[in-house]
């Protein structure tokens, strides 16, 4: 897989978790659990540049 193709699916994944984080209440486990994904792909696509202004709508 080349880098390209990783930080496609990483923002993809990254936009698609975030709809679901909205959908959840925050106190909920399942919210508390995708949270922990959406810290981990935010630290892998800011460290591959990609600036999250536009992408990130949670902001937390």
């Amino acid at each position: 897989m080349t880098e390209g193709e990783m930080l496609k699916i990483s923002v993809e994944e990254f936009s698609r978790l975030q709809d679901y984080m909205i959908s959840c209440e925050k106190n909920s486990d399942a919210y508390k659990k995708m949270k922990r994904r959406y810290i981990e792909l935010k630290v892998i696509l800011s460290a591959s540049g990609v600036n999250l202004t536009e992408l990130d709508f949670i902001k937390e």
